[in-house]
């Protein structure tokens, strides 16, 4: 037996593997790259890059820890990191060898393409509602779950269609193409049968039945029914454990109110960051594109109105940005000689995975191959334009204030950027360099040259320069909200915004501005805030309960500001950070005011703690 129809023979023992075709699995053990740790080495840590592998444990035995808990013990055939894997985000629990342990890791391009289909989804599904924890990995999950713990009532989209048993098909058939329905209802008067798309087309079309004859020769009788209370996720795994697609759903009464399908109740998976980067990375046209990213949006108010976290949202939402900005790059360069290698760095926000549909997305570009200027220039000047006005028609405006890589200001040699930034480095006083550091740290590259230290790695070492540092903090400090009061909360005082508070200027830039200071404190280049702030408060850089105060004021700001826009985009109207005091609760407005106070008091404590003031 070969080394790889060995492995075939063992995935096929395990699920989900054992209900894949044989070509499938096939596919995966050719793709398997074998692992081997030792007792007590950690596979991957909570917190980490992204997993970027499917793993399967072929010997040995691997724990799942997170805050030193064990959460499960996975054995010979059982898979782990895939929801790392699927979400594009990072893992949230250690995976630890607890004994000599072999592994088999398959790269996520080809573990996904299988885990995408019917029955990676149903084994993926099932896992999720049990609440393993291979599923607790990033929001799409918890989403997930929390839409299908709802009464699955709540999954019914329309009125049912009822028909007599002596209804004919023919007539039953164009009801249902009418109203665009795949199944409908047999009243039988003390049960129910159930005609499905399927039905009709293997027990009447196949069958070479008459359109004549009645619906009761083509039902299934009795259709299995689920009360309108029952939560969706319960629904759900009985449509796996019975393999249908339809349930009637009656009412305590027994009166039918509709019919659900697997459809509704995975609806959310279509719009989750998995499949949106899998129809992305799809498009083959620049048109196609547009048409995906049409349905980001919708898929961020599901998250939301679904109950996830505005962090997570965030997170999810620039992971989805990064796979447009690299599909837009790829139409972009297509059909262009390139004269180098080049990255497209993104920076702000985004690099630091806290976008929201109203963000700008700033970005810059650094090539890396010497060569002539006057053929390098040109040619990224097209592919930044190209992929700007593509970016454009998928709803991502530039910065307003053009930090972005169609303006030749942020288009440089990979050499020239790191020459710049090692000056501001050394002399932080020169003009705009305190902006320039505050760019340039945020950066990170989503296409091109990933793999190598760009720029923002060069800031790691600030932490040996405490003129930087002051100053940095200063920048930090100095940053006010705009003046005026109105409800007790501070608003902008003058222009078309007038008596608004903007959320992003006056509430998130002081928190980010204070976790980028004090990150670079403590040896971390670009991250996100709440990351910023941990590594601040784990190497002393803030007191512990001045970080976890800030985390909780960032945390806060930012649900106002999701919800500030989502209600912006049901609505129909331009995105802004711009809310009017007078239409908050008087609950979320001593919230905000509470998350103003924290901010302005661990400001006023470094200020008074720090050393270059004593």
């Amino acid at each position: 037996m070969t080394v790889h129809s060995d492995i075939i023979g063992f995935l096929r023992q395990y699920p989900p593997f054992s209900e894949f075709d044989p070509a499938s699995v096939e596919r995966l053990a050719g793709a398997v790259e074998v692992e081997f740790h030792p007792s007590g080495e950690v596979i991957f840590a909570k917190g980490a890059q992204p997993i970027e592998f499917l793993r399967v444990v072929r010997a040995g035995a691997v724990e799942v820890v997170n805050d030193g808990r064990v959460l499960d013990l996975m054995g010979p055939g059982e898979m782990f990191g895939h929801a790392s894997m699927l979400s594009g985000l990072a893992p949230d629990f250690d995976a630890r060898a607890v004994e000599d342990t072999l592994v088999y890791r398959i790269p996520a391009e080809v573990a996904a393409r299988v885990l995408a289909g019917p029955r990676g989804l149903r084994y993926v599904t099932r896992l999720l509602l049990e609440d393993r924890h291979h599923l607790r990995t990033g929001p799409p999950a918890e989403a997930v779950r929390d839409q299908l713990r709802q009464p699955v009532r709540a999954a019914i989209r329309t009125v049912p269609i009822i028909c007599a048993p002596t209804t004919s098909v023919r007539e039953a058939a164009q009801m249902m193409t009418e109203a665009g329905m795949t199944a409908f209802i047999v009243d039988l008067g003390d049960s129910l049968g159930i005609v499905t798309d399927a039905d009709l087309r293997s027990r009447v079309v196949s069958a070479g039945l008459s359109g004549d004859a009645p619906v009761s020769e083509v039902m299934t009788a009795p259709a299995f029914t689920v009360p309108a209370e029952r939560p969706g996720s319960e629904v759900l795994l009985d449509m796996l454990d019975r393999g249908v697609r339809h349930f009637p759903v009656v009412s305590a009464t027994g009166r039918v109110i509709g019919v659900v399908e697997d459809h509704d109740l995975l609806e959310v998976e279509s719009r989750s960051s998995f499949s949106l980067r899998r129809a992305i990375a799809r498009a083959s046209t620049v048109d196609e594109l547009i048409d995906v990213s049409a349905k980001l949006r919708p898929a961020v108010v599901s998250m939301t109105r679904g109950g996830m976290a505005a962090l997570d949202v965030m997170s999810v939402f620039s992971v989805v940005a990064d796979a447009l900005t690299r599909r837009a790059l790829d139409f972009a360069v297509a059909g262009r000689e390139a004269p180098t290698r080049f990255s497209w760095l993104a920076l702000g926000s985004q690099a630091r995975r806290e976008a929201l549909p109203g963000s700008d997305l700033d970005s810059a570009i650094a090539w890396l191959d010497d060569g002539p200027e006057e053929l390098i220039r040109p040619y990224l000047s097209e592919v930044a334009t190209t992929a700007t006005d593509i970016l454009t028609r998928c709803d991502f405006r530039p910065d307003e204030h053009r930090v972005s890589a169609s303006d030749p200001l942020f288009v440089r040699s990979l050499e020239s950027w790191r020459r710049e930034s090692q000056s501001m480095i050394d002399d932080p006083t020169q003009e705009k360099a305190l902006v320039i550091v505050s760019v340039l740290v945020d950066s990170r590259p989503v296409w091109g040259v990933e793999t190598e230290p760009l720029i923002a790695e060069l800031f790691q070492k600030a932490k040996a320069r405490p003129r930087l540092l002051q100053l940095l903090a200063e920048f930090a400090l100095s940053h006010r909200p705009p003046s005026g009061f109105f409800r007790g909360l501070v608003v902008e005082s003058t222009g078309e915004h007038r008596n608004r508070l903007d959320l992003k200027k006056g509430a998130v830039a002081p928190i980010t501005d204070l976790a980028r200071w004090a990150g670079m404190v403590a040896g971390v280049a670009c991250a996100s805030t709440t990351a910023r702030l941990t590594a601040a408060s784990e190497s002393g850089v803030l007191r512990s309960s001045d970080a976890q105060s800030l985390q909780e004021a960032f945390e806060l700001v930012c649900q106002l500001r999701l919800d500030h826009q989502i209600a912006q985009l049901e609505a129909g109207v331009e995105l802004d950070d711009f809310v009017d005091p007078g239409e908050l609760s008087p609950l979320v407005r001593s919230y905000l005011k509470e998350a103003f106070h924290v901010v302005a008091s661990v400001q006023k404590r470094i200020s008074s703690e720090a050393a270059w003031n004593r």
